[in-house]
């Protein structure tokens, strides 16, 4: 599957929804996380620079690893695996989370 069409299955998944149908952002966590292990079992991420290059962001974390004077191989890892602010979006519905570029920003019900 190309990225870009995994981009748009994703943005599907996860746009907001009308009417009283909404789904938990503790449950869109848990899924992207899910997803995201799902994608490392058929070869390693795209690298942070790639991630950069296509126009998207990256977190404070992963911008310091992207500087770091690391190989390329370490720069797909799933960075957010470690992260407390996964851990924090799989159980709340409502994360305090604001880093620019977080993932799971994205999913805080509004």
């Amino acid at each position: 599957m190309s990225s870009t069409e995994l981009d748009r299955q994703l943005a599907q998944l996860f746009a907001p929804r009308s009417g009283d149908e909404r789904v938990p952002s503790s449950l869109k966590a848990r899924l992207y996380s899910a997803l995201i292990h799902e994608q490392q079992q058929t070869g390693p991420l795209a690298s942070l620079d790639a991630s950069v290059e296509a126009g998207h962001g990256i977190c404070v974390f992963e911008k310091l690893v992207q500087i770091a004077p690391v190989g390329e191989r370490a720069k797909t890892l799933f960075f957010c695996q470690v992260c407390h602010a996964r851990v924090v979006a799989e159980h709340s519905d409502n994360p305090l989370i604001f880093w620019a570029h977080c993932p799971y920003v994205k999913f805080k019900a509004s």
